[in-house]
């Protein structure tokens, strides 16, 4: 019994003394957040999903305090205008324009556009359709449809309607957890003020596409040809539209034969001249 007793008292001693040490050496070595840091951190919305293109909000509280004249307030698009305004307060300064952005699938491959090839059974993911003979559509590039986006948005903004990924704006808030989920990488990120899009992610020369896809985009640059701002070009056989050039006209998409360019501009009628009363 004295042994064992011995031992108990060893191990409770022994403990002690390392609960002491551990103690002075977590008040040594501590690291001292930074108050502005903290202040930032407390604003930020801790979603950590890297929209803002760092690693998560600890990542871009950091960057902000010790580069607040290159890194902006408008980062966060989880937190939106009013987090901007907070993060500026704190670093006491303007906080800027934050433009509203928020993701596009680009793609109309649904049953009626795109050829199936093939039909899974029992299959609830793009990413393990995709190893399997690179998903069930005649486009290697199309939208696979099973949902990985729709589970991995928080913001129930994504949703699949008849086989193709549909973003509704209002709910999305750029977080670019469905972009990062996409197998196929037809999600992008682009600005709300951007109402025309190419829809269609597709690199093939034109008649294979037009042997996959009725709406693909086939490389025929006649929308780069009657654009008058020369905001749209063709890579790869490719249209891409330049946000910043681009002015919403629509020609592009009058122009574009097979319905691969998206107009959603919508164009007030002239109001209709009020008739004239005959003389009495």
């Amino acid at each position: 019994m004295s042994l064992i007793f011995i031992a108990i008292v060893l191990v409770v001693v022994v403990g002690f003394i390392a609960s002491l040490i551990l103690s002075y050496a977590s008040r040594v070595f501590a690291v001292q957040e930074d108050e502005t840091f903290l202040a930032l951190r407390a604003e930020l919305p801790g979603a950590n999903c890297g929209g803002c293109g760092f690693a998560g909000c600890d990542d871009y509280g950091h960057a902000l305090v010790n580069d607040p004249d290159n890194v902006p307030c408008t980062k966060c698009s989880v937190g939106g205008p009013s987090v901007a305004e907070k993060l500026a307060a704190i670093l006491g300064k303007d906080a800027g324009a934050m433009e509203k952005t928020a993701a596009r699938v680009l793609c109309q491959g649904n049953s009626e556009n795109c050829k199936p090839l093939y039909n899974y059974t029992d299959m609830t993911s793009c990413k393990a359709a995709k190893s399997l003979f690179g998903g069930s559509k005649a486009c290697p590039h199309a939208c696979l449809g099973l949902g990985d986006c729709v589970k991995a948005c928080e913001y129930n903004a994504i949703h699949v309607v008849n086989g193709v990924a549909r973003v509704f704006e209002d709910n999305c808030v750029s977080c670019s957890a469905c972009v990062k989920a996409c197998p196929q990488h037809v999600i992008e990120i682009k600005p709300v003020k951007s109402l025309v899009t190419v829809l269609c992610s597709n690199t093939q020369k034109g008649g294979d596409v037009m042997k996959e896809c009725k709406t693909g985009c086939i490389g025929c640059m006649k929308c780069q040809k009657v654009c008058p701002k020369d905001a749209i070009t063709v890579e790869n056989f490719l249209s891409k539209i330049d946000v910043e050039k681009c002015v919403s006209c629509g020609l592009c998409a009058k122009e574009c034969p097979t319905g691969a360019i998206l107009n959603t501009r919508v164009i007030k009628k002239p109001a209709a001249k009020p008739t004239e009363e005959p003389a009495a």
